[in-house]
């Protein structure tokens, strides 16, 4: 795991490499401009993000001392170097050096380079859009969301042997899987093939990206065949004010052990929510959870239930023919306040 410091950096140091001809590629420019209130509330969201996270900060330094600090600083030092300078020192001939150049330049030199190998994401407002269409038309419509967990779960004894999925996936239990579960495995697989829109994770870091595409290779999935997006794609349907304009005038269900807390505060702003169905147990409560799910009618179903959330989002549509998203921690965040609920919709 990557704590959101080293995140921080390392997104930092990413964004330095886009050569600013191209950092109008890099934003999402949806539709009309968004409204006042959504922008406020988007601060407020990173606020809090930033205060949580600086109070961490503050409370490890207190405890273990400013050594426990120079010793991380010392050791993302040679994490930079070992995965940058480091490399290229490596690859240099012995009597060469490249004086004047950084390692940024060479980087951007070689994404330059390498711009025919990009593939395209799908865009988020094309997203709204489809699931609108598709509550309009009653299609059946799935949009689920890959990160580490399922994808070390996906990786049980095909990639990975169990000791190294248990140390890695240290928190798989707490997202719903008891390592070992090859059925979880091939049920998550059977699900990124059937799933309308599959959200992956964009950065380069382990467990992340550089592991999805050898999991879907073991899996016999080509990425090619699927529809893809930015597994962030819950968070990036709230910042940018679209939540109301999807649920409005909808049926809503939610699924999840945050569900009743969110059907409250959805409820306040005037959505409809048909039921909110938790808790959820894991990936071996599917069953009952969907055996539950099928005894209510609505036009769209939120999911937030760990690594179950995939299989049961993918189930919703493909077996009831209904909308549903893989909602993530989004709901917690919208419970706890850090993401508060606005009734603006983005047109």
């Amino acid at each position: 795991m990557v704590s959101p410091h080293q995140k921080r950096k390392f997104i930092a140091v990413k964004r330095t490499l886009i050569p600013r001809k191209q950092k109008k590629h890099r934003k999402i420019t949806i539709g009309k401009r968004v409204p006042h209130r959504v922008k406020q509330q988007k601060l407020k969201f990173s606020k809090g993000y930033n205060l949580g996270y600086n109070a961490g900060i503050k409370h490890v330094m207190e405890n273990k001392g400013p050594e426990f600090q120079l010793g991380f600083d010392d050791g993302f030092k040679k994490g930079i170097y070992s995965g940058g300078d480091g490399i290229v020192d490596q690859m240099l001939p012995f009597h060469a050096i490249l004086p004047e150049i950084t390692i940024q330049q060479i980087i951007q030199a070689g994404l330059e380079h390498s711009q025919h190998h990009l593939y395209q994401l799908m865009d988020v407002a094309a997203v709204i859009d489809q699931l609108i269409h598709a509550m309009d038309t009653h299609t059946p419509m799935s949009v689920v969301r890959l990160g580490d967990g399922e994808l070390l779960t996906m990786a049980q004894e095909l990639l990975l042997d169990l000791d190294h999925i248990r140390t890695d996936g240290y928190f798989l239990s707490y997202a719903g899987v008891d390592v070992p579960d090859l059925a979880a495995r091939d049920q998550l697989a059977d699900a990124v093939r059937k799933a309308t829109i599959v959200g992956i994770p964009k950065l380069r870091i382990p467990n992340f990206l550089p592991l999805m595409f050898p999991v879907f290779l073991a899996h016999g999935i080509d990425y090619r065949s699927l529809t893809l997006i930015h597994s962030t794609v819950n968070y990036i349907l709230y910042t940018e004010g679209y939540l109301p304009r999807l649920l409005s005038g909808r049926r809503v269900l939610l699924v999840g052990n945050t569900a009743p807390g969110l059907a409250n505060i959805l409820r306040e702003n005037g959505v409809h929510v048909v039921e909110a169905i938790s808790p959820v147990q894991g990936v071996k409560d599917i069953p009952r959870i969907m055996a539950s799910i099928r005894t209510f009618d609505f036009d769209i179903a939120l999911v937030s239930a760990g690594i179950a959330a995939v299989i049961i989002a993918q189930k919703v549509a493909s077996e009831l023919g209904k909308v549903a998203i893989d909602f993530g921690h989004l709901a917690d965040s919208i419970v706890k306040g850090e993401a508060p609920y606005t009734i603006e919709a983005k047109l």
